[in-house]
Parts: structure tokens; C-alpha cells; sequence
């Protein structure tokens, strides 16, 4: 890695556990009725980085974010260890290394489209049985709103297709190891009582777990994304990976050129 590199690492790894920690103070808000795994806003940040500075520093800089706010949240190093270093570190690795290449965006859109009304019933059925009707209605709304998003905003600016599409593998990865690692771990630990404790619980919880993680924060994913690296692709130019397609990249997604190069 270069120094470089390194100090954007500890930089976002600064600003997503402190930016982190502050939201959960005021808004100490974690799954319905299971409780453990937080809401978290604080996703766009490590995000944003994983784009500017390629997908090492993103990961890196999520892992040491999460640990420093798990550890002051709920105090439990195994715990952040297991699955929140893993889930942030492999999620924004793949965001950050997705969003930088050239994606067949109609072939990406179609098979999302295949993959979100496939899982709908069975997800639905899930929280229904398990949490409540507002939380499929939760679901159901903030999973079609931030997908219309996405689809809008590819279309309208091509430029964003691959973030776009990034932030969604990214987060879909992260939240299912998420969902499943914490289930396994108290299966042989008891989860931290300071964001809701269990021990043992059933396997259903984990893709409860998976859906809340995934339907709370892909919105701030697609909607605070591009505006905020618009600014800083402006302020930095050279932190651009867009620019190094060139005319071709405009050409291969019959778009004009300047907006390929141009966010």
C-alpha cells in the first residue's frame, strides 16, 4: 500500500467509527424484536472512500471504523471480529472494486430484477411470521424505492451505473455475512446484552438480521453516493476512476463521452 493509502485507510477508519458511535447515541435504534445489529447510516462513508481510493482502502477503513464502535457500543472484540470486520472489510472491498469497472448494465439490471421478485415471498413470509406487518411494509418499500432509485438514476446518469450496482453486491454480501455469522456466534457465545443479548437463537433470525441490515442501508448507499463523490470528484479530479475510460467507455455504453468522463 502506499502512505497515501494508508492514511485515507485510518481517515475513514476515524470518521466511520466516531460519525458511527455519535448516530447510535442519538439514535440507539437496532433490529425489531431481536435487537444486536444496528441502524446505520454511517455506511456512505467507507463507501465513498472504497470509490476515491480504490477497494483496499474502503475495506480496511470499515474494518477499523466497525471494531472501534463495536467495541465502544457493545464491547464484545470476538463478536466485531467475527462479523462485523469480516462483513464491512469483503463488502466494501467489493463496492469499491465493482464500482470502478465497466458493468453490461441492461444484462445486471434484468438479472436483479429476476433475483428481487424471486426472494420477495419468501423474505416476505419470513418477517410476517416471524416480526410484524410494518416490518414487511418496511421492507417491501425501502427495497423497491432504493431499486426505482438505483434504475433511475443508471438511466439518467450512466455514469453511476457501476456505483450503483456495486453498492447493492456490497451490501447484499456484507448483510448476509452479517445475518449468518452473528446467528453462529451465539450459538456458542451470548450476544452482548448492551444492544439486546440471546443466546442460541433460531436460524430464521439471521436472514431477519440480513433484511433489516441491507433494507436500512442501501437507500443511503444510492441516494447520498453520487451526490456527495459528484463534489469530490470536482475538488479532485485525479480521484476520479471514471476518467480512465475515456471516450471508449462512453462509446461502449452509448453515452457521450464527456459524461463518461465527467460525474
Amino acid at each position: 500500500m502506499k502512505a497515501t493509502d494508508i492514511v485515507a485507510s485510518a481517515v475513514c477508519g476515524v470518521l466511520y467509527g466516531a460519525v458511527g458511535y455519535m448516530i447510535y447515541l442519538l439514535a440507539p435504534i437496532t433490529t425489531p424484536g431481536i435487537g444486536i445489529v444496528r441502524f446505520w447510516p454511517s455506511v456512505i462513508i467507507p463507501a465513498v472512500f472504497a470509490v476515491l481510493f480504490g477497494p483496499l482502502v474502503g475495506g480496511l477503513g470499515a474494518s477499523i471504523g466497525i471494531f472501534v464502535s463495536d467495541l465502544l457500543i457493545h464491547g464484545d472484540p470476538l463478536l466485531s471480529l467475527s462479523a462485523g470486520v469480516t462483513s464491512n472489510f469483503i463488502g466494501f472491498y467489493l463496492l469499491g472494486y465493482i464500482s470502478r469497472r465497466r458493468i453490461d448494465w441492461t444484462k445486471t439490471v434484468a438479472v436483479a430484477s429476476i433475483i428481487l421478485l424471486s426472494a420477495f415471498p419468501a423474505l416476505e413470509y419470513i418477517l410476517l411470521t416471524y416480526v410484524s406487518l410494518n416490518a414487511v411494509i418496511l421492507f417491501i418499500g425501502l427495497s423497491i424505492a432504493s431499486y426505482a432509485i438505483m434504475v433511475a438514476v443508471g438511466y439518467l446518469w450512466p455514469q453511476w451505473r457501476s456505483y450503483g450496482i456495486a453498492s447493492i453486491v456490497g451490501l447484499g454480501v456484507g448483510s448476509t455475512i452479517i445475518g449468518f455469522v452473528v446467528w453462529a456466534y451465539s450459538q456458542i457465545f451470548v450476544l452482548p446484552e448492551a444492544v439486546g443479548g440471546g443466546f442460541q437463537l433460531p436460524l430464521y433470525v439471521a436472514l431477519i438480521w440480513l433484511i433489516w441490515t441491507f433494507a436500512t442501508e442501501i437507500p443511503f448507499l444510492i441516494i447520498l453516493g453520487p451526490p456527495i463523490l459528484r463534489v469530490c470528484f470536482q475538488a479532485f479530479p485525479s480521484l476520479n476512476p471514471l476518467k480512465e475510460w475515456g471516450e471508449s467507455a462512453g462509446e461502449r455504453e452509448n453515452i457521450k463521452p464527456e459524461d463518461a468522463v465527467k460525474p
